[in-house]
């Protein structure tokens, strides 16, 4: 009887290490998969950044905007109006203003001439108030311009806002308009 005895002693290829043809495949697929890695955690920041950006200024013009129709609403009457400036006679009989300041990119808002220490808008690329009556165009959503701030009953804001992020502006611009009536007039 013969018995067919194995060897267990490995061969000379199980010893060794990686070949430099194995290393350098290895090296390629783990470079390319650290540089999709990389442009994708770069592109989520960036996107991150200009939708917290743009909920940012959102959130401003918004509240500027709110605060804007409550007081408005609430005036007895225009006094003057120009594209950048609002002059009202408030609820209280004191005179109420807002005012664009287009190098400094602020609206400004003054109870009896004295300015609010905090602007109420900021960042501020482009402004315009209109001024209308209340009374509708036929066959339109649109009302009829007013000549003067006698006749007028309805202001309209307009107002562009926009931040740099990262060198640019991009994704960061805020858009708000709105027409406010004037209820005591």
């Amino acid at each position: 009887m013969a018995y067919n005895i194995m060897s267990t002693k490995p061969s000379r290829r199980r010893k060794s290490g990686f070949t430099l043809v194995e290393l350098l495949v290895a090296l390629g697929i783990g470079l390319l998969m650290l540089t999709a890695l990389g442009g994708l955690t770069f592109y989520s920041g960036r996107s991150f950044a200009a939708m917290a950006n743009y909920v940012d200024l959102d959130t401003k013009s918004r509240s500027a905007l709110d605060r804007m129709s409550s007081e408005i609403r609430q005036t007895q009457y225009l006094m003057e109006a120009t594209d950048t400036k609002l002059v009202f006679r408030d609820a209280d009989g004191g005179k109420l203003t807002y005012t664009y300041n287009a190098s400094t990119r602020k609206l400004i808002r003054s109870k009896n001439d004295v300015s609010d220490r905090k602007p109420l808008l900021t960042e501020c690329n482009s402004l315009k108030f209109s001024i209308f009556q209340r009374n509708p165009i036929v066959g339109t959503y649109d009302q009829y311009p007013s000549a003067t701030p006698d006749t007028c009953k309805l202001v309209q804001l307009r107002w562009v806002c926009s931040r740099d992020l990262i060198q640019a502006k991009r994704n960061t611009e805020s858009v708000q308009s709105a027409k406010i009536v004037i209820r005591q007039q």
